[in-house]
């Protein structure tokens, strides 16, 4: 999308089921665990910017030995930055000590069998190390010893916090992260005692007590007792100190999460072609994990996919297909394909079907794939146009001249690279007039191809959320080569709600449908509604969260969804061009259409997943009216 947001966190987990002898063998290094945990955060560097952390479990150390390892960096360069780290405490290794097991694990850090790395978007806060995931929540017990990292937010932070705080808990701070760790934390030390106390009177040690523990805590169980209050879209991965580990989703499958597993390894991450790349796997190697399920692995090896938690309609994020995840992975690409191709229609009704005074582009790079559907489509329907050109010119009984058949045949769609995007400007001029001339200045034109006055250049854009970048760059200097119009095409709907489930969305007055929206309202002498939803806001308040309606809903429900796309295009033309400047935007039906099964659409149509949804959008519209600059979660 031309404006950036910041969204999903990355996760990545492995645990190698043999010794690492095995894989020093069969692939000559005994990092070949910590090689892969590398390429695999690599493979999803698209989902962090702000930081990066890795930890690691040896599940061979004996008592006094380190057995977690854990790294954070949020420099720059985080993901080099951090395994550079890592692989520093090695450098004083001779050659014959880089090859003896035995001495690498009593001896060095992160030489474990269980990895766990995150790579991290901050959706708010500060972007300090402590902020970089994985946590650890530590403890002298090994088997109350948890590691957490995640891709998730939750809409019910106070309430879980305040649960903490009833059981006796003196959280260290109040956020999504901890909150949860805590609370996993909380039912771990539950179920180990329960354990403990079960074996003690049949007249074990407590060091055979650990062992029997190691085999029988039920993971599952855990979290089910842990999870049942979280509302909200979660993917969150754990290592418990013994060497249990633990990949859980949502029960409505909002959050991504995929995994693999033969014998040598089981492997889990955001995305699947990071697994397919890291593995060299085939597409059908790689399963998702299902909403509501927890992928186990436990010390001795065993795998599971078991549920934790009753599943809901299945709602995972549309924006992953369209924007968020790499768009290597087969079926997002193909998505993406259908959502350019079901736009040609539209598109060329807008531009009357005119295919020699029109220019087709797109603009960011991550368009480019709904750009290539939206061109197949216009192509099949410039086909089908020859194909009648000719029928007509055959029913008339006479021979098709050569020059007149290569007129029809020599028909097509106009594609050019028109805009480009160039070096970030840094802004360091205080006045505003020139950092605005700068920040105009972040996308460049290719010249001399958009004939002056006479051609009509379409853009294709896969998600608008503010129009701000629209405005201040790509409007500006796309007028500058002179077409008689301009048609932004957004392969996304209208962004009309607030996200409460990752996304750093959750701002009314950021998004510029809901800036249409009041502009029409107050146009059409409907101000007042705005008061009438405030009210019916505050009214809901205290209520249960499953008693909580969306009131922001009824507001849009007042125009159709063109009048707001032309209201959008009147909001972000610049008022010195000269050009017409026209909105098209994917509908949600067919958002719908070309993402089967990924239809969690509630930015677009304020139909919320979980409970909390709706809390949410209703504090975010209280907030715009109070006039509080503050996020609604």
């Amino acid at each position: 999308m031309s404006d950036q947001i910041k969204h999903e966190c990355g996760i990545a987990m492995i645990r190698l089921l043999k010794p690492l002898e095995y894989y020093q063998e069969k692939y000559g290094t005994p990092f070949y665990g910590l090689n892969k945990l590398r390429l695999l955060m690599q493979k999803q560097r698209n989902r962090g910017q702000d930081g990066a952390g890795m930890a690691t479990i040896n599940l061979d150390a004996s008592p006094g030995m380190r057995y977690i390892s854990r790294k954070r960096s949020n420099a720059p360069k985080y993901l080099e930055d951090l395994f550079q780290k890592v692989f520093e405490r090695f450098k004083d290794c001779t050659p014959e000590q880089l090859q003896d097991v035995p001495w690498l694990q009593a001896n060095k850090p992160y030489m474990g069998e269980v990895m766990l790395g995150h790579l991290r978007y901050g959706t708010h806060g500060d972007n300090t190390i402590e902020t970089c995931h994985p946590f650890l929540r530590q403890n002298n017990w090994i088997t109350r010893n948890l590691i957490l990292a995640g891709n998730f937010n939750l809409t019910n932070v106070d309430e879980l916090f305040d649960e903490l705080v009833e059981l006796g808990q003196y959280p260290k701070e109040k956020s999504d992260t901890v909150t949860v760790l805590e609370k996993i934390g909380h039912f771990l030390d539950d179920e180990v005692q329960r354990l403990h106390t079960w074996y003690k009177p049949d007249g074990y040690s407590n060091e055979e007590i650990n062992e029997l523990i190691y085999q029988n805590l039920d993971v599952p169980r855990l979290l089910r007792r842990a999870s049942k209050k979280f509302d909200g879209g979660y993917v969150m991965v754990g290592m418990i100190g013994h060497g249990d580990a633990f990949v859980m989703r949502d029960p409505a499958g909002i959050r991504p999460a995929f995994y693999y597993a033969d014998d040598e390894i089981a492997m889990a991450a955001s995305e699947r072609p990071a697994i397919q790349t890291t593995l060299n796997v085939h597409i059908d190697k790689v399963k998702e994990l299902k909403p509501g399920h927890a992928l186990v692995v436990k010390r001795d090896g065993r795998i599971m996919e078991e549920p934790f938690i009753d599943p809901l309609p299945r709602k995972s994020c549309s924006f992953e297909r369209i924007y968020f995840s790499r768009g290597t992975d087969r079926d997002i690409y193909l998505e993406r394909k259908k959502l350019g191709q079901q736009l040609a229609k539209t598109v060329l009704k807008a531009v009357d079907y005119d295919f020699r005074d029109t220019v087709f582009s797109f603009v960011p790079n991550t368009a480019e794939t709904a750009f290539l559907g939206m061109i197949q489509g216009i192509e099949d329907i410039l086909n089908k146009r020859k194909q009648d050109e000719i029928e007509k010119l055959l029913e008339k009984g006479k021979d098709i001249k050569p020059k007149k058949l290569e007129k029809v045949l020599s028909q097509r769609a106009r594609v050019e690279k028109i805009v480009v995007k160039d070096a970030k400007q840094r802004t360091f001029i205080a006045d505003t007039s020139s950092r605005e001339e700068l920040v105009s200045h972040v996308y460049d034109v290719t010249y001399g191809i958009v004939k002056n006055e006479k051609d009509t250049l379409v853009l294709l854009d896969d998600s608008i959320v503010r129009g701000t970048t629209l405005r201040d760059s790509i409007l500006k200097i796309t007028a500058r080569l002179r077409p008689k119009k301009i048609v932004i095409v957004s392969s996304a709907p209208q962004i009309r709600f607030p996200d409460c489930y990752g996304i750093d969305m959750s701002k009314m007055k950021e998004f510029v449908a809901f800036r249409a929206l009041v502009a029409l309202l107050e146009e059409n002498n409907k101000e007042h509604l705005l008061e009438e939803a405030y009210q019916r806001c505050k009214a809901q308040e205290n209520k249960p969260n499953e008693e909580v309606t969306n009131e922001v809903a009824w507001l849009y429900d007042q125009f159709d969804y063109e009048e707001v796309s032309q209201k959008i295009a009147e909001i972000i033309t610049p008022k010195d061009i000269r050009p017409e400047v026209e909105i098209i935007y994917q509908t949600v039906e067919g958002l719908q259409k070309a993402c089967p099964g990924n239809d969690g659409d509630w930015y677009f149509s304020g139909n919320y997943p979980t409970p909390g949804g709706n809390r949410i959008v209703n504090r975010a519209f209280i907030n715009y009216m109070e006039k509080l600059d503050v996020r609604a979660y």
